[in-house]
């Protein structure tokens, strides 16, 4: 006890008043609760006090005496034991009363206070009468009480029960009974220990300490030290222990038996518990009358007050304070100071593991707590103590803003402070990428492996959890070197650009970066060949494009199944999207395109596919760059140097190229690639680095023709015969062939298109007479679809060509006098303005077409002889049917071939028919109708197309000899004045019985 530090952690209260000259009596019993403080007297009253130790109100509680009082936590009563007059003269009875402070009797009633529930008396002929020694009652499930009543005969008696309805059972138990005609233990004191649904008693006699279990029937007794204790030396701890005072130390019991002890020294005359606090009155050993009132920290091992005191009757703790009721009629009221102030006084006196001790024992928040090590910190740092230091600082973590120690220990010879931490930080998940940063440099800057993989990797089970950021940590580790690790980091936490990064830019592992890429879900790994697909693509061109085909097929390149991608169906991506990825490789990009074309034959993107491949058939070079490495590193050295092999410079291979390179040669014949202007031979023997850079591979002649070959192809394939709409955009395709004069795409595009016109353009360009000549006989049949007006436009070119083309024109010449497609005289202006042309050209052409036309006129001749004596013939029967009668002979029916009899209808063209045969047609000769009809149609549309000029106009601009147009409409009688129709040749003259033949 000497060796604990006293302090003044409590602080003296002013009290009103003095309650023993209030009460003007002596007091016999006390207790607290519920804000309130109850004293019993030796009047056997029980007054009741306020917070201010003020008498709130009074009543008589027993007739003769009151002896133990106890305040109900759960309900506003109090229990009280006393002796009562009996009925019986000099006999006296003891009382368990139960009083609800809530009900005050009315005023005007003989007593005032509150109402006394129930009385009932304690000793039976069972339970023998005997001095009552200690008293408690435990509150169960209200209205639930169980009170327990210790007699110096070493019984316990028990009642339980609603004491209030008086509904009750009653049991003894026996502590220390009588051994060899000694006299039992009284017991000294009761205390109540709950473990879950098992309810204990403490009982404690001057000789033993024992403990019952309750919730056994009968409850069984278990002995836990053979010392006992006093009365007033004993009271129960917040953790249910049992604290007995002894002379030579204070011992703590626990249901199996007895715990620590703290040896004062020193009588022990009161205990007392206060939250968490000892309460000790005792005798000071020098002068035995003088006492001493300490409270003890037992968890803290010190004083936190200490003052001499007299001979103390009760402690009752209430309202936060603990009152000290004294026999001397003093009263002692202290209350324990706040935590600032507490701090304050340990701060002042630098004890700063006190105070720590002290903030965690009372269970003060975080806060408070690490604010207190934090400035226990500062003290050891301004100490220089700064191990010590940085423990302290890792116990704020979580409260203090990490930058405050951070900043501390930024020297480079605190690093390992710094490093333990930040470690501390992310352990606990609070650290932020700074942290991060600052904790992986620590690593590198100690070159620390063991404990960077330790970092990294040491926390492997927790998958998916990191206590760290993944991006900061994958940074650092790729600017110091440290390669592996941030690929291990970046790989375990699914961040596949920064993994994918790592291996193509840093570690140049290729083919392990297309391997992992291939693992990943479709959706990934579509994105990420997107994002790096023209890197893979220039350092291994055959291999990505193999992942690439089996991305977007869904199978591999042999036509098996991809496994991982089998049942995409249409979510497989688009061949199109990946174009960009290939802007330095486009043969592999033509390649990736052809093969994918063989394997689907319905994509969705067809259009754009053949596009692009039409684009990449015709570029004009297909250049692609070849990275090449570096296979000797022969420094530069003196020419007369016999260690190293000497160098000649190579001329570069193209000039003003940007892709030509440089080569170093030596004796083994292994060249160094080199870009730009040629390297200066050094003199120097220290090895010079060589930069590698890509060089340019070429495409052959034979590789453009066959390109050529496969555009025409494509377009053929791609635009069948039977096909209405091609398989890609034929307005680019007619400028791509343009722009690379790809005369063969564009003669089978003009010629699916129809437009022969322009396929002959082509021909007349380029000046291949064969060629053109060749394709009209092809196109200009006109049986066969074509357009034979292309020969016209042929004979146009022949003639304004000004050089000597008569083999051609002649040839032409047959297929227009063939099809009879120009007049002899438009032939002969057309070929009139090629001047190298002679007559002998056209002169059998001319002798034909006279001999035609003569022809043609020795008919026409002929012709307008006949019509005329037609004409004749015709007006000389009209005359004659206008001047002459007309005579019918005929004596059978023309349509039934029967004799003719009346009635009978008979027509001037000499047809006689029955009526019966006629019908409803009684005015036109069926015979010679149709014939007289198609006459009047013609004449009908001659009239209608007179009237039509729009008609006649056009005809006449269209036509090349608008003069023959004229001509036609003239003879077709079309411009004459029409005159008024005659009565019909054919008209009829009708007979009946009373008629005859006119």
């Amino acid at each position: 006890m000497y060796q604990w530090r006293n302090f003044q952690f409590f602080e003296e209260k002013a009290v009103g008043g003095n309650v023993a000259e209030e009460l003007k009596e002596k007091l016999e019993c006390s207790t607290s609760g519920r804000g309130q403080i109850a004293v019993g007297t030796e009047d056997a009253s029980v007054h009741v006090l306020d917070r201010g130790l003020k008498l709130s109100y009074s009543f008589q509680a027993h007739s003769i005496n009151v002896q133990y009082i106890q305040q109900l936590k759960q309900r506003n009563m109090l229990v009280s034991v006393g002796e009562d007059d009996t009925s019986t003269p000099r006999v006296t009875a003891m009382h368990l009363k139960m009083w609800d402070l809530d009900k005050m009797q009315p005023e005007g009633s003989s007593t005032t206070g509150p109402a006394c529930v129930r009385s009932l008396k304690i000793f039976a002929p069972k339970f023998p009468e005997a001095k009552i020694t200690s008293f408690l009652v435990f509150e169960e499930a209200p209205p639930i009480l169980l009170v327990c009543i210790g007699l110096e005969t070493g019984h316990i008696y028990c009642i339980r029960g609603d004491v209030a309805r008086e509904r009750v059972s009653r049991l003894r138990l026996q502590v220390d009974p009588a051994v060899d005609n000694q006299p039992a233990s009284p017991v000294t004191g009761l205390g109540f220990r709950v473990d879950g649904a098992i309810l204990q008693l403490f009982a404690v006699s001057t000789t033993s300490v024992n403990l019952f279990d309750m919730h056994q029937q009968p409850p069984q007794k278990h002995v836990l030290d053979m010392l006992g204790g006093e009365g007033q030396n004993m009271t129960m701890s917040d953790n249910q222990e049992l604290v007995v005072g002894r002379p030579e130390a204070v011992y703590f019991y626990e249901a199996d038996g007895r715990g620590p002890c703290w040896a004062f020294d020193g009588e022990k005359r009161y205990l007392g518990w206060f939250r968490g606090y000892l309460l000790a009155v005792t005798a000071t050993p020098k002068k035995a009358s003088k006492n001493v009132f300490n409270i003890y920290d037992l968890k803290n091992k010190l004083i936190a007050y200490s003052v001499p005191i007299g001979d103390v009757s009760h402690i009752l703790c209430e309202w936060g304070s603990i009152t000290v009721l004294t026999k001397d009629q003093k009263i002692l009221c202290v209350a324990e100071k706040d935590m600032g102030s507490k701090l304050a006084m340990l701060f002042k006196k630098n004890l700063y593991t006190v105070a720590i001790n002290l903030v965690q024992s009372q269970h003060a928040d975080a806060a408070a707590t690490a604010e207190v090590m934090r400035k226990y910190g500062d003290h050891l740092y301004e100490k220089q103590n700064y191990g010590e230091a940085m423990q302290q600082y890792i116990r704020t973590i979580g409260q203090l803003e990490p930058s405050y120690v951070i900043q501390k220990f930024l020297d480079a010879q605190q690093i390992h402070n710094l490093t333990n931490y930040l470690e501390k930080l992310h352990e606990k998940g609070l650290a932020t990428a700074d942290h991060t940063t600052l904790l992986l440099n620590c690593y590198t800057k100690l070159k620390d492996v063991s404990k960077l993989d330790e970092f990294i990797k040491g926390d492997e089970s927790r998958e998916g959890e990191h206590r760290f950021d993944v991006e900061t940590a994958v940074r650092v580790c790729r600017a110091a070197g440290y390669y592996q690790h941030a690929l291990y980091v970046a790989k375990r936490a699914g961040e596949h650009e920064s993994y994918l990064k790592i291996l193509l830019e840093d570690l140049g592992r290729y083919e392990e970066a297309l391997l992992y890429i291939s693992s990943l879900p479709l959706y990934e790994e579509a994105v990420t060949l997107k994002q790096y697909g023209k890197t893979l693509v220039g350092h291994k061109p055959a291999e990505t494009t193999a992942a690439l085909m089996k991305l977007c097929t869904g199978s591999s390149s042999d036509g098996t199944e991809n496994g991982s991608h089998s049942n995409s169906g249409n979510l497989l991506p688009s061949p199109v999207d990946f174009v960009h990825v290939f802007i330095d490789q486009p043969k592999w990009l033509m390649k990736f395109f052809e093969k994918y074309v063989e394997q689907v034959k319905d994509s969705l993107a067809h259009l754009e596919i053949h596009n692009t491949l039409l684009e990449l058939y015709l570029s004009e070079d297909l250049r692609t760059p070849v990275l090449t490495e570096v296979v000797s590193e022969a420094p530069f050295v003196k020419e007369t140097s016999k260690e190293t092999p000497s160098l000649k410079e190579i001329s570069p291979v193209k000039e003003n190229d940007p892709f030509a390179t440089w080569g170093l040669k030596s004796k083994s014949s292994k060249t160094i690639v080199m870009n730009g202007t040629p390297p200066k031979i050094r003199t120097k023997e220290k090895p010079v680095p060589i930069v590698v850079v890509p060089a340019v591979e070429k495409e052959s002649p034979e590789d453009r023709e066959e390109r050529l070959k496969k555009a025409l192809g494509l377009l053929k394939n791609g635009w069948g015969p039977h096909e209405q709409q091609p398989r890609y955009d034929v307005d680019l395709a007619l400028v791509l062939c343009q722009m690379h004069n790809f005369r063969d795409g564009l003669l089978f595009l003009y010629e699916k298109m129809k437009l022969y016109k322009e396929v002959m353009v082509v021909y007349m360009k380029d000046g291949d007479y064969q060629g053109l000549i060749s394709c009209c006989k092809r196109l200009g049949d006109a049986s066969r679809g074509g357009d034979s007006s292309i020969w016209s436009d042929v004979l146009t070119y022949f003639g304004e060509r000004g050089e000597d083309c008569s083999k051609e024109v002649k040839e032409v010449l047959v297929y227009i006098e063939r099809d009879n497609l120009l007049p002899p005289l438009i032939v002969l202006q057309k070929l009139a303005k090629n001047a190298t042309l002679t007559l002998s050209v056209v002169k059998d052409y001319i002798a034909r077409q006279i001999q035609q036309e003569t022809r043609y006129i020795d008919e026409d001749r002929r012709a307008i002889e006949k019509y005329q004596e037609e004409t004749s013939t015709m007006r000389a029967e009209v005359h004659e049917l206008k001047t002459n009668a007309r005579i019918f002979q005929l004596s059978k029916c023309t349509a039934c071939t029967s004799v003719l009899d009346l009635p009978a209808i008979h027509f001037l063209c000499m047809h006689s028919f029955h009526q019966r045969c006629l019908g409803d047609n009684e005015k036109e000769c069926p015979i010679c109708a149709p014939a007289y009809r198609h006459v009047l149609d013609l004449k009908r549309n001659l009239e209608q197309n007179a009237g039509d000029h729009d008609t006649f106009f056009q005809l006449v601009r269209n036509s090349e000899d608008g003069f023959s147009v004229i001509a036609d409409y003239f003879g077709r009688g079309i411009f004459s004045k029409p005159e008024k129709p005659s009565s019909p040749a054919n008209g009829l003259v009708r007979t009946s019985t009373n008629s005859s033949f006119a």
